[in-house]
């Protein structure tokens, strides 16, 4: 008998990797991230909403203590549309800011330097 037989090897295939998800997995997972984007998106607009009303707070109290240095400065308001003080860059060197929420410009009340409206 011959020494040296021929063993025959067997070799197990490998279970196929599939490479994409299919229709109805794919399907499943847009199901949940529309379900999660119905309970995050109104989340997050109502939060964009609540900054841009607090940006708009800062900005009337920015407003109303640089009017106050204003007046201790030169004795009286500045006028009403602030067009004097948002001129002059010691007191906005980045210019008059505008309201956020509606993007209306600010007044003041001459008499208390107080800013007009804007209780968004």
């Amino acid at each position: 008998m011959d020494q040296f037989c021929a063993v025959k090897k067997v070799y197990h295939e490998a279970p196929r990797r599939r490479s994409a998800l299919s229709l109805p997995e794919l399907m499943a997972v847009l199901a949940i991230l529309a379900v999660l984007a119905a309970f995050v998106i109104p989340r997050v607009a109502s939060h964009y909403d609540d900054a841009r009303r607090n940006a708009c707070h800062a900005s009337r109290g920015e407003i109303e203590l640089q009017t106050q240095l204003w007046r201790r400065n030169t004795g009286s308001f500045p006028a009403a549309d602030l067009s004097d003080i948002g001129d002059n860059t010691a007191y906005f060197p980045e210019g008059l800011p505008v309201c956020p929420v509606d993007g209306t410009t600010y007044t003041i009340d001459t008499s208390t330097g107080i800013v007009n409206g804007h209780d968004h």
